[in-house]
Parts: C-alpha cells; sequence; structure tokens
C-alpha cells in the first residue's frame, strides 16, 4: 500500500518545522498539497438519482507544485499547443548547470533560474540565426526542471527545438523560406559549441551580477571567493545534451507533454512510511554507475521535505517558456508562414474540454456517473465552503519572506 506527499508532510512535518523556516511561496504549496481534496477546501455534495447513494467531492488546489493536480493541467496545455507544432522533426536538448552553482541557487533561486532559462535562450537563438547551420528564426520550447529522481539539486533546461528555420527575404520583394538543417534533420547544432558558448554567457551574467550587487546573499562573499569560483566553473563540464529527433507532431507533443506540467515527485512513486524514514521508487540511469532501472531507496522524513522544498519555484516563475517563432509578439503571423511553406493545412480550433469529457477520454472514467449501480447520475444537492480556519493551521509556522 503506498502513501502520498500529503501524509508525508503531515507526518514528518512538525519535526522538520521546529528547525526550519519557510518561504511565503513553500508555505502555499505546502497548504495546497496538504489541503487538496480535502474539507479544508470546500467541496460538493452529492446525490445518485439512480440509487439515492450520498458522497462528497472536495475541491482541488491547482497548486502547480501538487502532484494531484496536474492531469488535466497538462493535458488542457497539451491541447492548446496542437496549432503550435510544424510538421517537422523536432531535437530534444538538455542544458545543465554544474552543481557547484546549487548553493547559490538555494538562496538566489530566481536570479539562476532566470538566468539558465536566458542563457539557454539567447544560445539556441544565436545558433538558429548563424548561417553555417540555420540561418533563420528558430522556434523552441523551453522547460525548467531543478531534480533528480532522489529530490536532490540538478538545475536544467529541457528544449525542444524545431528541425528547421524560418529565413526571411533579404531584399524587398524577396519570398521567405524555411531552411532545412545544414547536416540533415538528425545533426541540428553541435553539443560542444552549444556547451561553450551556454558556459560564456552564464558565467558573464554571474560576474555581472556579482560586480553590480545583486546577488547579496552569495554563499561566496568575498571578491577572492567569486574569483575562486568562477575558475573552478571555467574548468568543471557543462553539460549540454542531445537525443534523437522525434518525428511527426504527434509524437512531439506526447513527448513534450511528459515533461511540462511534472512536479519533483508525484504519489506514485512513493511506497511507504517506514518508522522515520520515506520509502519511494527512483529510475537509475547509466550515467551513475550503477545497473540500469527502479529501485527503492529510503530517505529521511524530515530530510525528504528539506529536498522537496528546494523545488518549489519563486513565486511568479515562469517555467515554460517559447521562443522563435513561438513568442508571443510574432507567433500568429510567423508560425502562419511556416506552415505555408511547409504546405501544412491551418489548424482547427479546439475547444477545451470540462473535467468530465477529460476522465472519459483519459482514463475511461465517467465521473458524473454513479460507480455503485452504474445506471444513475450524480446531482449537487448541497455545497461545503471552504474551511479558512482549517487552511489557516495548515502549516502552523511563521514564515519568512521569500528567497
Amino acid at each position: 500500500m503506498g502513501t502520498t506527499l500529503a501524509e508525508v508532510l503531515q507526518r514528518f512535518g512538525p519535526a522538520y518545522l521546529r528547525t526550519h523556516a519557510l518561504s511565503t511561496a513553500q508555505a502555499k504549496a505546502w497548504r495546497a498539497i496538504v489541503s487538496c481534496r480535502t474539507a479544508a477546501l470546500g467541496g460538493q455534495q452529492l446525490r445518485c438519482d439512480g440509487c439515492g447513494r450520498e458522497q462528497w467531492r472536495w475541491h482541488s488546489c491547482r497548486n502547480r507544485h501538487c502532484p494531484q493536480c496536474r492531469a488535466q493541467a497538462r493535458d488542457a496545455w497539451k491541447q492548446a499547443r496542437v496549432a503550435e507544432l510544424l510538421d517537422v522533426p523536432y531535437c530534444h536538448l538538455v542544458f545543465t548547470l554544474p552543481h557547484e552553482l546549487n548553493a547559490l541557487a538555494a538562496v538566489h533561486p530566481r536570479w539562476v533560474y532566470e538566468s539558465l532559462m536566458r542563457c539557454t535562450a539567447q544560445t539556441l537563438t544565436e545558433f538558429a540565426a548563424n548561417e553555417r547551420w540555420l540561418g533563420g528564426t528558430g522556434s523552441f520550447t523551453l522547460v525548467l526542471h531543478t531534480w533528480t529522481q532522489d529530490l536532490r539539486a540538478h538545475l536544467h533546461v529541457h528544449a525542444l527545438v524545431a528541425c528547421g528555420a524560418l529565413r526571411q527575404g533579404a531584399g524587398e520583394g524577396q519570398a521567405a523560406q524555411w531552411v532545412q538543417p545544414r547536416r540533415g534533420e538528425r545533426f541540428l547544432f553541435p553539443v560542444h559549441a552549444l556547451s561553450r558558448v551556454f558556459r560564456g554567457k552564464f558565467l558573464s551574467a554571474l560576474q555581472n551580477a556579482c560586480d553590480a550587487g545583486r546577488l547579496p546573499r552569495d554563499p561566496q562573499a568575498t571578491a577572492a571567493q567569486r574569483i575562486a569560483r568562477l575558475q573552478a566553473l571555467r574548468r568543471c563540464d557543462w553539460v549540454v545534451y542531445a537525443k534523437t529527433p522525434l518525428a511527426g507532431p504527434a509524437a512531439v507533443l506526447g513527448y513534450l507533454a511528459r515533461y511540462t506540467h511534472r512536479t519533483a515527485i508525484g504519489n506514485e512513486r512513493l511506497q511507504a512510511i517506514e518508522g522515520d524514514q520515506v520509502r519511494l521508487r527512483v529510475r537509475v540511469n547509466a550515467a551513475s554507475g550503477q545497473p540500469v532501472g527502479k529501485r527503492s531507496i529510503t530517505i529521511d522524513g524530515v530530510q525528504f521535505i528539506a529536498r522537496l522544498l528546494l523545488h518549489v519555484l519563486p513565486p511568479g516563475f515562469k517555467r515554460i517558456r517559447h521562443y522563435g517563432l513561438l513568442a508571443a509578439a510574432v507567433k500568429s503571423e510567423r508560425l502562419a508562414q511556416a506552415r505555408a511553406l511547409l504546405r501544412m493545412p491551418q489548424p482547427n480550433a479546439q475547444a477545451m474540454e470540462d473535467a468530465q469529457a477529460f476522465m472519459r477520454r483519459v482514463a475511461a472514467l465517467h465521473i458524473e456517473r454513479c460507480a455503485h449501480c452504474a445506471s444513475g447520475r450524480w446531482q449537487v444537492v448541497g455545497q461545503c465552503p471552504a474551511d479558512r480556519l482549517a487552511l489557516a493551521r495548515v502549516p502552523p509556522l511563521a514564515c519568512r519572506g521569500p528567497p
């Protein structure tokens, strides 16, 4: 029998809070996860019009860190992206920050995450514009992830890049054209060159931020320490990893949806609470030096919460971003051009699904139908408002400001 993230927070939360304070964002995510689909958020009283059975359906929190609330959001996002995909192969790139920057990210997460996204986007934009590779405006989406399977800090960005670019006419009267990769669809950009340019941009941004005093809580407090850090970062590997290109919009969309709304850990990976330990399932890859596959590990409960809270994003931070042809300012015009050049039909507008239609399609569940008699339908006969007093008690702590 498995456990849930809410149960872990309730079990080990008091011990964690005796020695730690939470930021505002962490406290909000904590309250949301513990209260999701409980009476604290209110709900509806339902009665079957066939057998007369009654039950309560509690509201969800819709917090982006809650593992119970991401499936429908992910599917709605996936439907909205259908009109933005081009009928070309797509390349999956992963840009990773060295672990030497984890300490800085712990105290200045917003600056580190913003710089990671910005430097990745600038690198890909420059390579796409370079005549040696494409010579046009690319189309790519970035998704920030900050975790490993065992919830340690691992800051990286997944980039899904169209294999091609839109080149505008150089002069008046010259038509735009779609440019294919110079070396074929299986080779978009050289990863070693991407890594060097990406490293240079990030280290330049870091140096400028330190000189301007924008990182007051930097663990490397002195000028000598910061110089030593820069030298160490120039020597270490900045990994840019490229995966095999994906063919076809359907494959691309399904692949990307796996990354966009993923939380640091889902309830399906939590196996049990064993004393003061949490048992969870992890996936081991070849880079770890251990046998590839899935296995179970245990983590101290308080340490588990400490690791989990590392991955709560700063308020308002957008972890999914679109660039090039997908940039909001030019998307409608440039995508129409690209689709015309690729001889793609115009996409059909899709209506947003409601929760009932989503569950019928994805899980073959009819949530409006009574599961007991299988013939009656649930009717709303009462409402339960959110219990604000209960929300105020979850968790019982004094929060300090966001990092």
